[in-house]
């Protein structure tokens, strides 16, 4: 974690070159009174979408909460939406392509999924489950699996069988 925050104003120096790189072709393509003006557009819509992006995602947390749902889902999809509509707001062409992809459908999807994700991984499944509902897993139908109790075999689907194992055997 300390390694990621030391590369930070490496990271924002680079990417201050490329927004300036791609200013400039950008300027050289379209001219450079176009170029200021579509900047101060892209700057202008991201203010205004990050304040209804905002307003949005405290109602949509109020409400789960209100309905005893977890809030997660709607938490990481407004912090999606407000990531998405902060990189619009930033003065670059690059950072407004990015917040464009953050709050279309498909990309916040993908954003929000990476987002439980991580948390999950870093918080566990446990708590990710508390703030973001069960989780979804696929289940695939294997072959029947036989266990054997009371010196019987007992056939089952793949399920799960209540109990506890004690030197090999099976108690209820």
């Amino acid at each position: 974690m300390r390694r990621g925050f030391a590369l930070l104003p490496l990271g924002l120096l680079l990417l201050a070159v490329a927004e300036i790189v791609v200013f400039v072709a950008v300027a050289h393509a379209i001219g450079g009174g176009w170029a200021i003006l579509l900047l101060a557009a892209s700057c202008f819509a991201g203010l205004v979408l990050l304040r209804r992006e905002g307003v949005r995602g405290w109602r949509a947390f109020r409400a789960a909460a209100e309905a005893g749902r977890p809030p997660g889902p709607q938490v990481s999809n407004s912090l999606v939406g407000l990531l998405g509509a902060l990189l619009l707001a930033i003065p670059g062409f690059l950072t407004a392509v990015a917040g464009l992809i953050l709050l279309v459908p498909p990309g916040r999807t993908l954003a929000r999924r990476g987002i439980e994700g991580l948390t999950e991984r870093r918080m566990g499944s446990a708590i990710a489950g508390d703030l973001f509902g069960p989780r979804r897993v696929k289940v695939r139908r294997g072959d029947p699996v036989v266990v054997v109790v009371d010196d019987e075999p007992v056939h089952t689907p793949a399920a799960a069988i209540e109990g506890e194992i004690v030197e090999g055997e099976v108690l209820r």
